[in-house]
């Protein structure tokens, strides 16, 4: 019967192939010959990830030398087979509008019993390791895992998620499209809210919403670096730059129309338009802080944007995105911190911000 089945196959007669081999499995299950022509029928249909988990497990298995060979043979095939595809997946991926820009890919959290599945899957379409899947795959918020031109990053978005790995991805030009509004006060908060605010050319204005616009709330907290003295190598005085203070941000999304409203703890107005802070719940000797205002504000947004989705995992994302830095200092922030230097958290977190909003949008048309 094997012969029979190696002249269907050359002759490329598949239907007659697939007769014969279920025929020699119903005789042989355990038969590796037989094992190894039903893996390639699947190649043969394109499924090439079934015919290589059968081709990798007669590797595994099998000590007859000429079906190693084989096996062999038929894996390079398949691996140059999902070369050219993926070639063409993203030629064709690369001709649409803003796919030769940069872009950026984030892996999100894989945690549970779905976990290790997800991390041979990860394996399999990287071509990595078990053990170096398992620390790239984040167990709690996400990892900026790749940044690079957007039409190959969509091409490995799509073969992830095939592979039942979550990620999401974004080019530039999309990140850019989102309008960002950079909050001064709240006019009111009831029942509508309203608030003065800058567009990204610095022209104030104002704009009302309802709180029901609101789908999610991003939240984290970016480092004020400083050059300080201290004491170096052999009590020598050197300048180091260490972390001395951090600043908040809060975003809002309004997918509806297509813009974010972020509000920074030390640009935020306490002093006009809605009294956030309920003043007898303070501290006398604290009363004019940033910080108690900011917790009182947050507070205020806590009860009004109940039904938001609220992101407050950035600094795991932010401290992954450190081998990013040239890319990251490439897209513009719009934050403004008195910095010495530019610093890639600025960027970081815009960019955390806007992979959630884009995410966001793209299920809700889906």
């Amino acid at each position: 019967m094997l012969d029979e089945i190696t002249a269907a196959f050359d002759r490329q007669d598949y239907r007659s192939a697939a007769q014969l081999v279920s025929e020699f499995l119903a005789q042989s299950p355990q038969n590796p010959w037989a094992q190894f022509y039903a893996g390639r029928l699947q190649e043969v249909s394109g499924k090439l990830e079934a015919a290589t988990d059968i081709y990798r497990q007669l590797l595994r298995d099998t000590p007859n030398p000429k079906l190693v060979t084989q096996v062999r043979q038929s894996i390079q095939r398949v691996e140059a087979t999902q070369r050219e595809l993926r070639q063409r997946a993203i030629a064709q991926a690369s001709a649409e509008p803003n796919n030769n820009a940069p872009g950026f890919l984030a892996l999100e959290a894989v945690s549970g019993d779905d976990r290790a599945t997800i991390v041979q899957n990860f394996a399999r379409v990287m071509k990595l390791d078990a053990y170096t899947t398992r620390l790239l795959i984040p167990n709690r918020g996400w990892r900026l895992y790749r940044a690079g031109l957007a039409g190959e990053l969509q091409v490995l978005s799509q073969e992830l998620r095939q592979a039942g790995v979550p990620n999401v991805w974004a080019s530039q030009p999309e990140i850019q499209a989102i309008q960002l509004f950079r909050v001064k006060s709240f006019q009111s908060a009831a029942p509508k809210a309203t608030v003065v605010c800058q567009n990204m050319h610095d022209q104030t204005g104002f704009l009302s919403f309802d709180w029901s616009e609101i789908a999610q709330r991003v939240e984290g907290m970016l480092p004020i670096f400083e050059r300080v003295l201290d004491l170096g190598y052999r009590n020598r005085l050197e300048r180091k730059e260490e972390t001395q203070d951090y600043a908040h941000f809060c975003d809002l999304h309004l997918p509806g129309r297509r813009c974010i409203l972020r509000l920074h703890d030390s640009s935020y107005n306490f002093n006009q338009g809605v009294a956030v802070a309920n003043q007898a719940s303070i501290d006398p000797h604290d009363r004019n802080t940033i910080r108690t205002n900011w917790n009182q504000l947050m507070a205020l947004l806590d009860r009004q944007t109940s039904h938001a989705e609220t992101w407050s995992q950035f600094t795991p994302f932010a401290e992954t995105a450190a081998d990013f830095t040239l890319p990251l200092l490439r897209l513009k922030s719009h934050i403004h911190l008195s910095r010495q230097t530019d610093s890639y958290w600025d960027s970081a977190f815009h960019l955390y911000s806007s992979l959630i909003f884009l995410r966001g949008t793209k299920q809700l048309a889906a």
